[in-house]
């Protein structure tokens, strides 16, 4: 770092003066600097915020690539994106010349360094060229992008930071996370629109040359590349970008394995773009026909997580294709696109069954939307019915516990499975409508089937079969919880499963969730015992014993003794 940088600078137009940068105070930038001088620093930026023109020390220093301390450089940054931000209107046209070129000549430096600056430094200077876009596109430098791009041209360091642009630009123009006022939100509007009249289409043609150029050797811009894309493609005309040459550009990458999450992602945002029913239709099956091969050889769990999402929103894009058509009237196309959804469902199932539940989850919206539309439907046809049974045994195949699952210390893994079992259970909510018998049905059997052997069968498995009794009475809805009367094939059903958890004796399971689970039960359905009193004693006891209020688990004996208050209630 230079001892003492002395920058000469114009102030108005006339008289130049000469100022330097406190030293002292910018030691203070340092992360490991001592609280004083870090007070100082703050201090000083205050400083330079206020002054009319200490902004143009930072400017040239810039320019100038003055000082090589990165902190230095993300401070002078900060200070020009202040002016920028917040006294923009107040300085002359030479100062805001002079802003313009600043960033340009550092652009231009950024090509020629040998080493490139640090993501920290790019990202920032790439958030304060988007503020200047945004305040200056519309009047003072329509040809933002076009001298950016004759700057940068194909070199990879200059790339790099066009498509940080590129990104903090969407960020300011379309983030749903930032609250704009109505003025911004008119103004971004405005942006967009005279984005898309003046620049987009060269911009998608420089993306494009990018792809093309940096594919195979630099699978990092390629992929800042492809977000960029996925990015712009909300808020773009689709045709764009959804046309043969890109679109096989991008199944291209899919099967490369440095660039297939990310063209993933991308393919994702195209397909869940909103277009016409029937070329949306068009445009998922010319995709499926390549990317269904891709499932059958692969095992990377991240990759087929971005995947499952992808085949999550090539679904769902055809379900709201095919609502639209039958909305319109247009039975003939709502069949075709029904049979291209149909034509998906095993590839949905052998993703709903995958056991990493994060590609299990990812796939949950295709099949919930998939049973609403056979719940429109007149009469089932027998592959549909295979096909709920397919999801209904993979629900209950996926609700189990694995082994790793901590119950005495639940944790991070432990929280994210109580909420994908909460997804499953929508699910299973949504197949009771579609065919309350069929599930009625499977989990009696499931259920009898296991607690017939529950001394020799895994504790994962006990309870998953009495908690798929207890979703029941939530799946198959009554008034009061009088599950036990009206529907006669239900109530006998409810009747004999309850009263086989209540005489197995699986009371006793030595295992906490098993355990917890046969109380959560007994008190959910707490009508049976006006069927069957009968059993009232043998519940009684197992509140009372080593089983529930003298369980050697706090957890269990605190849960159980509210059940119990509950349950002695219920009998009143």
């Amino acid at each position: 770092m230079h001892a003492h940088a002395v920058v000469e600078f114009m102030l108005g137009e006339t008289n130049r003066i000469a100022v330097e940068m406190d030293e002292q105070a910018l030691l203070g930038l340092n992360p490991n600097a001592d609280a004083d001088f870090r007070q100082r620093a703050l201090a000083y930026f205050e400083q330079l915020k206020i002054s009319q023109d200490a902004w143009q020390v930072c400017a040239e220093a810039l320019a100038q690539s003055i000082y090589s301390d990165d902190h230095i450089k993300f401070f002078c940054f900060q200070v020009l994106e202040h002016q920028i931000k917040f006294k923009y209107s107040e300085l002359t046209e030479v100062q805001q010349q002079l802003i313009r070129e600043t960033l340009i000549t550092w652009l231009q430096a950024q090509m020629l360094n040998p080493q490139p600056e640090k993501t920290f430094i790019r990202n920032k200077a790439a958030q304060v060229f988007a503020l200047l876009f945004v305040t200056e596109y519309l009047t003072k430098w329509p040809k933002f992008f076009f001298d950016i791009l004759s700057v940068v041209d194909l070199n990879p360091r200059g790339v790099d930071m066009y498509l940080r642009i590129l990104m903090a630009v969407d960020a300011e123009l379309v983030d749903r996370d930032v609250v704009h006022t109505s003025e911004e939100a008119r103004r971004n509007t405005l942006l967009k629109d005279t984005m898309r009249e003046q620049c987009i289409p060269s911009l998608v043609e420089s993306w494009y040359q990018i792809l093309q150029n940096y594919q195979y050797n630099n699978s990092e811009l390629t992929c800042q590349c492809l977000e960029v894309v996925g990015a712009y493609v909300s808020w773009i005309d689709l045709s764009l970008i959804a046309n043969e040459r890109f679109i096989n550009m991008l199944l291209g990458h899919m099967s490369v394995e440095v660039l297939r999450e990310e063209a993933c992602d991308c393919l994702f945002e195209i397909v869940n773009k909103g277009m016409d029913p029937i070329d949306k239709t068009k445009l998922v099956e010319s995709l499926c026909q390549v990317l269904q091969y891709l499932f059958l050889q692969e095992d990377d769990v991240d990759f087929l997580a971005r995947f499952s999402k992808l085949v999550n929103g090539m679904g769902q894009a055809l379900i709201a294709s095919w609502t639209k058509l039958i909305k319109n009237g247009d039975m003939k196309s709502a069949q075709d696109t029904l049979q291209a959804i149909e034509a998906k469902v095993s590839l949905m199932l052998q993703l709903l069954i995958h056991e990493d539940d994060d590609i299990s989850s990812n796939i949950i919206g295709f099949c919930y939307d998939y049973l609403h539309i056979l719940k429109q439907l007149s009469a089932l046809s027998d592959q549909q019915k295979a096909n709920v049974e397919a999801i209904m045994l993979a629900v209950m195949k996926k609700l189990t516990y694995d082994e790793e699952y901590n119950f005495e210390n639940e944790g991070e893994d432990e929280a994210m499975f109580v909420e994908y079992r909460k997804q499953l259970k929508l699910l299973l909510d949504r197949l009771a409508q579609v065919s309350p018998e069929l599930l009625l049905a499977s989990v009696r059997r499931v259920f009898n089937t296991t607690l017939q052997n529950w001394q020799t069968t895994r504790f994962m498995e006990v309870e998953v079969a009495i908690r798929l009794l207890y979703m029941l009475a939530e799946a198959l809805p009554v008034s009061h919880g009088a599950h036990f009367s009206g529907d006669v094939t239900k109530a006998t059903a409810l009747q004999d499963m309850m009263r086989t958890l209540v005489t197995s004796g699986v009371s006793a399971y030595q295992h906490t969730s098993v355990t917890l689970e046969f109380f959560e039960t007994v008190v959910r359905y707490e009508k049976f015992f006006a069927v069957e009193p009968q059993h009232i004693p043998t519940v009684l006891m197992a509140f009372l014993d080593h089983r529930g209020l003298r369980h050697t688990s706090p957890k269990v004996r605190s849960r159980t003794a509210y059940l119990f208050s509950r349950f002695v209630k219920s009998l009143k």
